[in-house]
């Protein structure tokens, strides 16, 4: 018999109700602001964040949170699971280059897969508490540094051994052909693979053809209509006065558009739906992710894809079903 892994021990899949699939519960204050330095509370916060779920139907969340980047913390997402009662799935992942801790920069592709094994049968650090999937598995914009394809092609020959789906990360939607070439060199069923951030892709052309080499695709920032364009961070030390900044803007009237042209064309049983919801961005999204948080999706995205003629069926197909398969495990 399958089953899910979650931070709490194995589940049922049929017991995940509604999943939010691509998440980070500790991030959404993105550092230890509100203590002095000490702590932040960021447990306490997130149990505030998901208390509406239930309501609209949800029993599960997968946080995707990658190594030493902010949020990062499996015992924070035992500890939500725990005084929520949902379902609470952690990922483990390498994020873009420039955010990489430095024992991954220097490791091999055989430690990483290493490492990867050992999150999925072990635990993750000398928490035991195991990973549910591998992910969100990261490349850049337009490009795939040596050190990212080491990480993706770990993570796929870890997934040979576990079992585990991944997850991956796109910049803005670009290089998704070639993560999939990449995992499909490596012999990963690609059945058990979700393209992240597909959504933010402006041609609809392009989704398609992603989707027809078999993996599924996560429309994952829904809410997340305006962000600052950051591909490093800040240096430590920068020069005083002006600077540039690059910002995009994606409304969800977009994203939903596409989404429905997409499952009308029958592909709702390849599509993920997530917010991707942190602290960093809530401030530019006052309404969606500020006020409305992790009920958006559920409050206002789910009836809005409704009148765009997208049926009971395969709303929960995309928000139960294709989760849960991609969960199992066995």
């Amino acid at each position: 018999m399958g089953y899910v892994q979650t931070v709490r021990g194995p589940v049922a899949p049929e017991s995940l109700g509604r999943v939010m699939p691509h998440e980070h519960l500790g991030s959404l204050v993105p550092g230890p602001w509100l203590s002095g330095g000490a702590g932040d509370h960021r447990a306490d916060l997130a149990v505030d964040a998901v208390a509406g779920l239930p309501g609209l139907g949800f029993g599960t969340v997968v946080d995707l949170s990658p190594y030493e980047v902010v949020g990062h913390d499996v015992t924070l997402l035992r500890d939500v699971a725990e005084r929520t009662g949902l379902n609470v799935v952690a990922g483990s992942s390498i994020y873009l280059e420039p955010y990489s801790p430095r024992w991954a920069l220097e490791a091999g592709v055989d430690e990483m897969r290493e490492r990867f094994v050992a999150d999925a049968t072990v635990g993750i650090g000398d928490t035991g508490i195991k990973a549910g999937i591998y992910g969100e598995q990261a490349t850049g914009l337009n490009e795939i540094t040596p050190h990212e394809e080491k990480c993706l092609r770990a993570a796929a020959r870890a997934h040979r051994v576990t079992g585990l789906s991944i997850n991956t990360h796109t910049t803005h939607g670009t290089m998704a052909l070639e993560q999939v070439e990449i995992l499909r060199e490596e012999k990963v069923d690609l059945d058990r693979v979700v393209i992240g951030h597909m959504d933010i892709h402006p041609d609809p052309a392009y989704l398609r053809a992603v989707l027809k080499t078999g993996v599924s695709i996560a429309f994952d920032t829904i809410g997340k209509q305006f962000w600052d364009f950051v591909l490093a961070p800040p240096p430590e030390d920068p020069p005083e006065g002006e600077f540039g900044k690059r910002a995009y803007y994606r409304p969800d009237r977009s994203r939903l558009s596409n989404l429905a042209a997409l499952v009308r064309e029958g592909y709702a049983d390849r599509i993920l739906l997530a917010q991707d919801m942190t602290g960093a961005e809530a401030y530019l999204n006052p309404r969606t992710h500020g006020r409305l948080g992790y009920s958006y999706l559920g409050q206002e995205i789910v009836p809005a894809l409704g009148r765009l003629g997208v049926s009971d069926d395969d709303l929960e197909q995309m928000l139960v079903r294709n989760p849960a398969r991609l969960l199992t495990i066995g």
